[in-house]
């Protein structure tokens, strides 16, 4: 079953997450309901991406009166596709909501312990990671194949069991939209560096060889066994289908040429 239910023409939400708490919120955009003209038609999340800074405001006021969550108090982060987590309060609230260069620096993971704060990152293709605790804790990690097999997520895992003393049982974890292993071909420099994270383990799940220097790679599955072999379990992890290259209600990087918007993973808990 599909865990991201699309609620709005603007958004998809984790619904059975949210029905254990009404103080969550948390899901992911679509591409459509919004402002901006082609090749960013319409819902288009990102400032970077040479999109009217101004459309993109408004498709962002747009989410945030949707949410009930004002941009005052969204943060984001500049994702250098890299690995690097860090906890956020609300003296960083507003970071990254209404332009570029506010974002926070050098980052593709955040969490909060706070209330009344939602974390934002953006997507095209690359995998978002979302985790959530009943203890208090939400997070957002953006994992394409670099920070994937610099394993992000699992060092976003760490964070909360070694800083925040969160228990791993207690920890929830969702995969987002992204491209699907059918769309996504890689080479082999990409597939040696999954390869280094396996040693000694059965990769034959993650990827298929189509010739030679061309792989075909399941990029939520190395996120997912990244996890299981951190000591997660299959009853904590959700995961979505929809593949971005092959949905007309989501952006794709690749499917799309490298011209196009960005999609918005979101997680914020109210009082």
């Amino acid at each position: 079953m599909e865990p991201f239910v699309q609620k709005k023409e603007q958004f998809f939400l984790i619904e059975q997450w949210m029905k254990h708490t009404l103080k969550l919120q948390v899901g992911f955009t679509t591409r459509n309901g919004g402002n901006s003209a082609p090749p960013y038609a319409s819902f288009n999340m990102g400032y970077h991406v040479g999109d009217l800074e101004e459309r993109v405001t408004l498709n962002r006021k747009l989410l945030a009166k949707e949410l009930s969550f004002p941009l005052a108090t969204w943060i984001g982060t500049e994702q250098i596709h890299d690995a690097h987590i860090q906890k956020v309060t609300s003296e960083d609230a507003g970071k990254g909501s209404v332009d570029l260069h506010s974002a926070i620096k050098g980052i593709d993971g955040i969490y909060t312990t706070e209330k009344n704060i939602l974390l934002t990152s953006l997507y095209a293709d690359c995998v978002p990671l979302y985790f959530y605790s009943a203890k208090g804790l939400v997070g957002l990690a953006h994992a394409g194949w670099r920070g994937t097999v610099k394993q992000i997520g699992v060092k976003m895992l760490n964070h909360w069991i070694e800083k925040e003393n969160v228990a791993i049982e207690d920890i929830q974890i969702a995969i987002g939209p992204c491209i699907s292993s059918q769309a996504y071909e890689v080479n082999t420099t990409v597939i040696e560096a999954v390869d280094a994270c396996f040693e000694g383990g059965s990769k034959e799940h993650l990827y298929q060889k189509l010739a030679e220097d061309k792989y075909l790679l399941n990029l939520r599955a190395v996120n997912k066994q990244l996890l299981f072999n951190n000591g997660v379990q299959d009853s904590q992890v959700i995961e979505s289908k929809l593949c971005t290259a092959n949905d007309n209600r989501l952006y794709s990087h690749r499917f799309e040429g490298g011209k196009t918007g960005r999609m918005m993973s979101f997680i914020g808990l109210r009082d």
